[in-house]
């Protein structure tokens, strides 16, 4: 998937990162994935830089192309979390929806407990997505529930209609690692 320029959501695009999304049967499976996949290696090898997180998913709801892809099981996450947010934007409110994203994209750019963030999408203008890594539930909780600029965001998003299909999902982070060229 491609991904956000400036903060990581906007419409202008990152030309530089790229996100992958893939599930595995295990930990096992994944790992050789990350070290002997050909795609994923020739990815590698035109990189700078590379960040892996292993997630399992703990709590899930809403749609992705018509089905929900993680069945998260409603565990109670400890320590780091990672969280993908994804909606598909309806067309007609495309111009709508961009119009109020920078305030909430430059609001979280700062935000006390984000470890990391960056808007990802598979057609990012209209189909787009936020992968985002928190230092904890309650970090999460208090920028998406509490800040000024994204509760507004929330609001607007119910009182405009502008996604045709929205997923929210929360993940514990198994493993992750970086790795420089």
């Amino acid at each position: 998937m491609g991904s956000g320029g400036k903060t990581g959501f906007s419409i202008m695009p990152n030309w530089g990162l790229y996100a992958v999304m893939r599930e595995f049967e295990t930990i096992s499976d994944a790992k050789t994935f990350f070290e002997k996949g050909q795609v994923f290696n020739r990815f590698k090898q035109k990189s700078v830089e590379n960040q892996t997180f292993i997630l399992k998913p703990t709590s899930s709801h809403g749609l992705w192309d018509g089905q929900n892809p993680f069945w998260g099981n409603n565990e109670k996450n400890h320590g780091k979390i990672a969280v993908i947010t994804r909606g598909r934007i309806k067309l007609w409110k495309l111009w709508q929806f961009w119009r109020f994203v920078p305030p909430a994209s430059e609001n979280i750019e700062n935000q006390e407990g984000l470890l990391f963030s960056i808007g990802i999408g598979e057609l990012p203008l209209v189909q787009q997505a936020t992968f985002s890594v928190w230092e904890s539930t309650e970090k999460m909780i208090e920028y998406a529930y509490k800040s000024k600029q994204h509760t507004e965001v929330i609001r607007k998003t119910r009182e405009l209609g502008w996604y045709s299909e929205e997923l929210f999902a929360r993940f514990t982070i198994l493993e992750e690692f970086k790795e420089f060229r």
